[in-house]
């Protein structure tokens, strides 16, 4: 028999389903889950807070495979995974469909200015133009991140006309190379940063990035607010140097009530619910958990597969 230590949240999903050569031993708690994750050849220990989980996943010292149903795993030790040749497996496409779906809502609502719309009904008033007249065809997209997301958003935005020009460390199929695309940042109306948490890609965008833009340009984060050097896209927001942000990650998260972005009329926070706005997240994990464990048992590689030494 094979240990897997498993939520409780997905028992009902799961156990049904689990093979006879699984042992499984559920946890509803930080404090259940600390006291099984020794005995545990297979984990799901996923929290809402990052903090006990990767508290739990250091204490599960005979784990050889880690699942999870988050894609972006940088806050857990991935040194010491790589150290003990566990596999992890992660979200990553699980919620791919609803956040490009998101990526593009932000970008439609800005261009036609919707949220002033939406005020002017609280407010019972009848506009008598368009408080946003940009359109999205026709318009130039840098996309830095060419995974399952960015691939989704390419399509997507394809699809309204949008030149999309992705990022590549190869350069083909017209992409540029991760060399190539700082100095042409000023021939983009849209950035959209897609890309995973890795120390390559802490502060992609700072304030020579957010300078070389052009006024009109748009920024859209739906990676991770490290992404971006936050202070610096402040400044650049406050001094009207660029035209908009639209942030569904920031740093911290939740972001602080003081904190300046919440004011700026130009910056829109939509507080990371883009990979929440669908109802089909767990259902997709536990489906795809079962078919690695088939791999799993006939010794075939269980997906998707993180590089530890990437860190995605």
């Amino acid at each position: 028999m094979t240990v897997a230590v498993l939520s409780g949240l997905i028992r009902p999903l799961v156990e049904p389903r689990l093979p006879e050569w699984v042992e499984p031993r559920w946890f509803m708690s930080r404090e259940e889950a600390l006291e099984l994750a020794p005995s545990a050849e297979i984990g799901w220990f996923d929290f809402a807070q990052h903090g006990p989980m990767a508290e739990v996943v250091t204490a599960a010292t005979k784990l050889k495979w880690l699942n999870s149903i988050y894609a972006g795993l940088d806050f857990l030790p991935l040194d010491l995974l790589a150290q003990r040749g566990t596999v992890v497996t992660n979200g990553a496409g699980i919620n791919a469909v609803t956040i490009a779906e998101y990526a593009v809502m932000l970008m439609l609502a800005h261009a036609k200015g919707y949220r002033e719309v939406v005020r002017a009904q609280e407010r019972r008033e009848w506009l008598l133009d368009s408080p946003g007249k940009r359109e999205l065809f026709g318009e130039r997209v840098l996309l830095l991140g060419l995974g399952a997301i960015g691939g989704l958003i390419k399509a997507r935005l394809e699809a309204f006309g949008m030149e999309v020009v992705p990022v590549r460390r190869s350069g083909a199929e017209g992409a540029l190379r991760s060399d190539e695309w700082r100095g042409q940042l000023g021939g983009f109306d849209w950035i959209v940063l897609a890309v995973p948490s890795t120390p390559d890609t802490h502060r992609m965008i700072g304030a020579g990035e957010l300078a070389a833009m052009k006024p009109s340009a748009v920024v859209v984060n739906i990676a991770r607010g490290e992404v971006i050097d936050q202070d610096a896209l402040v400044a650049a927001l406050t001094d009207k140097r660029i035209e908009a942000a639209l942030l569904d990650v920031t740093t911290p998260e939740p972001l602080p009530e003081d904190h300046p972005l919440w004011a700026l009329d130009n910056a829109q926070v939509t507080m990371h619910l883009s990979g929440r706005a669908q109802t089909g997240m767990f259902q997709r994990s536990a489906e795809r958990f079962v078919e690695n464990l088939a791999r799993w048992r006939a010794g075939e590689p269980v997906r998707p597969q993180m590089d530890l030494a990437l860190g995605y």
